[in-house]
């Protein structure tokens, strides 16, 4: 099958292309094309005989893709093992990033990975601090508005008061810096602990935001995290990103000093004691 005006093959059975690539219902018969997705802020006319998927998304690199893409991926996958092919209008570079996202996520949507909360808060810096307020969404529950804290996590609290602030479900890790090197810039900086090899360890925890951190968060862009219940200081955060002690830069950051939390083991389940205030 020979590909159509404005249509480049991406693997057998799939192409993708613009606008200009559905204006001859012959180019499109030609390739086997029995189905087009189209991403576009408006629906595009309909084409005799090819079944047809609308996302409606603006032509924009932070628009949002990933949460249609396990729904236009069934819709490529139904054509595909008709034997029919596929094409796909509209891949600019933001779409591209979500689609490599979605990729490194086993090709489908989990909202609970890692990947998909940092992709989330990013989204949400890109339009900070127009924002009146924040999706509820991005907040993991406080941990203290719960029984039960899953035994497979660990429950980190206040080291002053014991409050319990974050799960361990709510660390967003990150590929560690170039350490000392990295604060080359800097002059007389604070002697953080160092790896076996030289390199500074992460000092701090960067967490999604939690429940509790919101009053904070809003408006402004960048702050100090405190203690919801003795008010001491547990760390900072910043829409524009902090540099972690071991060189990396984390972008947006809720960074929570290790110094100021303890690390509780969860109880056998039934016993609500790890909740507690």
């Amino acid at each position: 099958m020979s590909a159509g005006a404005g249509m480049v093959p991406v693997r057998p059975g799939l192409y993708v292309g613009g606008a200009e690539s559905c204006s001859s219902p012959e180019s499109l018969a030609a390739a086997g094309v029995v189905a087009v997705l189209t991403v576009d802020a408006e629906e595009p006319p309909a084409v005799p005989g090819v079944r047809a998927m609308h996302v409606r998304a603006r032509d924009e690199p932070g628009a949002d893709l990933l949460s249609r893409l396990d729904d236009c991926a069934a819709f490529i996958g139904a054509a595909r093992a008709a034997g029919g092919a596929v094409l796909v209008r509209w891949v600019n570079p933001g779409f591209q990033g979500q689609l490599k996202l979605y990729e490194a996520m086993g090709c489908a949507v989990d909202s609970g990975s890692a990947l998909y909360k940092r992709y989330r808060l990013r989204t949400l810096t890109e339009r900070y601090p127009e924002l009146q307020d924040l999706p509820q969404e991005v907040f993991a529950v406080d941990p203290t508005s719960v029984c039960q804290t899953p035994n497979t996590e660990v429950l980190y609290r206040c080291r002053k008061c014991r409050r319990a602030l974050f799960r361990s479900s709510s660390i967003l890790s990150h590929t560690e810096g170039s350490g000392p090197t990295a604060f080359a810039h800097k002059r007389g900086t604070d002697s953080a602990q160092l790896c076996s090899d030289g390199r500074e360890k992460c000092t701090s925890y960067f967490t999604e935001p939690v429940q509790w951190m919101e009053p904070a968060l809003l408006g402004v862009m960048e702050g100090q995290l405190l203690c919801p219940k003795c008010t001491s200081k547990l760390g900072s955060f910043s829409w524009r990103g902090e540099q972690c002690s071991c060189g990396r830069w984390v972008t947006p950051a809720f960074q929570i000093h290790k110094s100021r939390v303890d690390e509780v083991r969860t109880l056998p389940a039934g016993n609500c004691q790890a909740a507690e205030t």
